[in-house]
């Protein structure tokens, strides 16, 4: 492949700069955000973009009415550059010394930390392996409380569907689950082991059911993820749980099971400072880039 100068492309190289800058775009879909977030114009932006367009002769964006996305050489490079990016990292803070120190507390809702913690952690140590990330899980409404208090750094939290705008990080789509066997149709009332009143998926069950004009008890409620799931797995309730953290032995129940539809969510971070530490930043950024892949 030749460039418009009729260089060839092989003697070019995927700049680092290029790519992180790349990869924020990917993940924000709009420029201007991108732009906000690494601190350039977006002309400086979508020049930089033009330049890594020019490098790899393919067209790595198509421009919307609410900003861009990935065409399919975009996607493909995207897998790449989030893997030169974390490699790169990670030999910067081995050979130069430049990985960061000191502690920060990190708030995460169970169903998520079972599902993404270990990948999440397991790679910033080896970027900073003398950080340390303490972790408290709750529900999202209880992370918030303690991000007021300040009792908490940063906080990966849940938004409902409609209000989760453009800081959202990844989607989850909220299901049924039961034991193996259950049929709901069998309830009457259909018997529910949900979180806390305040959260989303208390929230979407309730409203969902009350919408179908479905009779349902709350059977048991708690902040604890694993005491709903036991009650769940006793075959005595239903559940609703993000679809990613499903347990391998609990059973989704699609539409034919007689259950109303539920919304989605959208999970984001939120600091308890305006200005945060260095650490907490950087943190912040690893999971930015490294939760829409997992």
């Amino acid at each position: 492949m030749q460039d418009r100068s009729g260089a060839n492309t092989l003697s070019l190289s995927l700049e680092i700069e290029l790519l992180r800058s790349f990869a924020v775009i990917a993940e924000v879909r709009a420029l201007s955000r991108a732009a906000a977030r690494i601190g350039r114009t977006q002309s400086a932006l979508s020049q930089q973009m033009k330049r890594l367009e020019d490098i790899v002769d393919q067209p790595l964006f198509q421009r919307t009415g609410r900003g861009v996305v990935l065409t399919n050489p975009g996607e493909r490079l995207l897998v790449h550059a989030q893997r030169i990016l974390r490699l790169h990292d990670e030999a910067m803070a081995d050979l130069c010394g430049k990985g960061l120190s000191g502690s920060i507390r990190f708030g995460c809702p169970d169903d998520y930390a079972a599902v993404f913690l270990p990948a999440l952690l397991r790679q910033f140590s080896s970027q900073h392996p003398h950080a340390q990330v303490e972790v408290v899980c709750g529900p999202t409404p209880r992370l918030a409380e303690q991000l007021t208090k300040r009792a908490l750094d940063l906080a990966m939290l849940s938004l409902p569907e409609d209000r989760s705008g453009g800081d959202v990080i990844r989607r989850e789509q909220l299901v049924w689950i039961g034991c193996p066997g259950m049929e709901s149709a069998h309830y009457d009332p259909l018997p529910l082991a949900l979180s806390d009143p305040d959260t989303l998926d208390h929230i979407a069950a309730c409203e969902a059911l009350r919408r179908a004009g479905r009779a349902y008890r709350i059977a048991y409620a708690s902040s604890s993820l694993a005491g709903l799931m036991a009650l769940v797995r006793s075959g005595q309730a239903f559940a609703v749980i993000t679809q990613t953290a499903v347990p391998a032995d609990l059973c989704v129940l699609n539409a034919d099971a007689g259950l109303p539809a539920l919304p989605g969510v959208g999970i984001s971070l939120k600091f308890a400072r305006e200005r945060p530490s260095l650490l907490t930043s950087a943190f912040a950024e690893h999971i930015r880039l490294t939760l829409p892949l997992l």
